[in-house]
Order: C-alpha cells, then structure tokens, then sequence
C-alpha cells in the first residue's frame, strides 16, 4: 500500500476576505489575529511556504488600546540612514498622526521577515473608521470555489437564454375564451337588429291591405 502527501498548489488557492474589528481591543490580540489570518494557519491545508492565506480588513484602527502602562512607554523609532538622524513617537503621538501605522506595523512584526511575509503583508488593509470600500469582495470572495460560483452562474445564464421561448398554454386558453364571449357579444347585438328587419315586411303587408 502505498500513500500520497498532499501538497497544496498554487492553482488550488481558496482566499477569502476577513474583517476585524479593533475597536477596543489590545493591539496584541488583534495583530496576531491578523497575522494568523494572513498566513493561513487556521486553514487544515496550511503549507507555511505558500501565500495561501485570506486578505484582512481592521476597521476602527483609531480604538485599538495597549493594556497596564504602554501607552506612554511604547516608542517607536525610524532613522534615516545618515548620522543623527535617528527619530521617535511616542504610542500616543502616533496614534494622532496616524492610526493605520500602529497596527501595520505591529502585524507585520508577526510575519515572516522574508520575501513571503512581504507578499503576504500587501494583503492586508487597516482603515481608521468603520468604513471600507471592499463590500462586493466580502460577497463574492476570490478564491476557486467563488470562481466555479461565478462560472456555474454564468452557464445557467446562457442556457436560459439559448433556450426556446416557452408558450404559455393559460394565456392562450384565456385568449380563446375572450374571443368566444366577443362572438357571443356580437351575436347578442345583432339579435334585435335581425328581429327588426324580420318584423318590417309584415308591417308593409299590413298597409297594402
């Protein structure tokens, strides 16, 4: 008996969109919730050197907290590459310039340092509110079996329309039976006209007599 491994292609990819909401919530939790996302660890077909995980939404970025005292002794740095140009924020002068920035960069902290982990990382969007423009990918998902979705739908399409118009057997009955009541209307007004006609030669013999 022999048996196979399965090894997930890069045709078999199944993404999707996850929104998070960070209103609230510790910056911890959320990155690594995202990063768990990202690189597709909560899928039973994980393959950690493949892309394969879902595209992220945060939403409300500008509610995220720190927990005990981080908030002012969090200080992040940037240097410029020349001599003395190393600069600091503060936690909370961040947060005022812009949100989006925290928890960008405390997810990609969580991602692999490496050409992957680049990749995955250009699957993420943070935005500050509640808002977010990506509600028909939320619906219609990326992945194969939203494209198989897609491709079912638009055969049913064409067959619907390639097929023969179908004759609808009651609207022709009622079109029969308002041509009878038609016939018997006319059949009905022009009784007493006959009746009439019928009536006026007796009526001349009368006379001649």
């Amino acid at each position: 008996m022999t048996t196979k491994t399965y090894r997930l292609s890069a045709k078999q990819f199944d993404r999707r969109w996850q929104v998070i909401d960070a209103g609230g919530r510790p910056l911890g939790r959320v990155a690594s919730e995202a990063a768990r996302l990202l690189l597709g660890k909560h899928k039973p077909d994980y393959e950690p050197h493949l892309p394969m995980g879902d595209y992220v939404i945060v939403i409300n970025a500008s509610e995220v907290v720190l927990t005990g005292n981080k908030a002012q002794q969090k200080v992040y740095y940037r240097h410029s590459g020349y001599p003395g140009n190393l600069r600091k924020r503060t936690f909370e002068e961040q947060m005022e310039r812009d949100p989006r920035k925290v928890v960008e960069r405390a997810i990609r902290g969580m991602l692999p340092h490496t050409r992957l982990g680049r990749e995955l990382f250009r699957h993420l969007r943070v935005y500050s509110g509640a808002d977010h423009p990506h509600e028909a990918q939320l619906r219609a998902g990326t992945g194969a079996r939203a494209r198989r979705r897609a491709a079912a739908a638009a055969r049913a399409a064409a067959a619907a329309a390639a097929a023969p118009p179908v004759v609808d057997e009651v609207a022709e009955d009622e079109v029969e039976e308002d041509e009878v009541v038609a016939e018997q209307v006319e059949a009905d007004e022009t009784a007493p006209e006959e009746a009439e006609e019928a009536a006026e030669p007796d009526a001349e013999d009368e006379s001649d007599e």
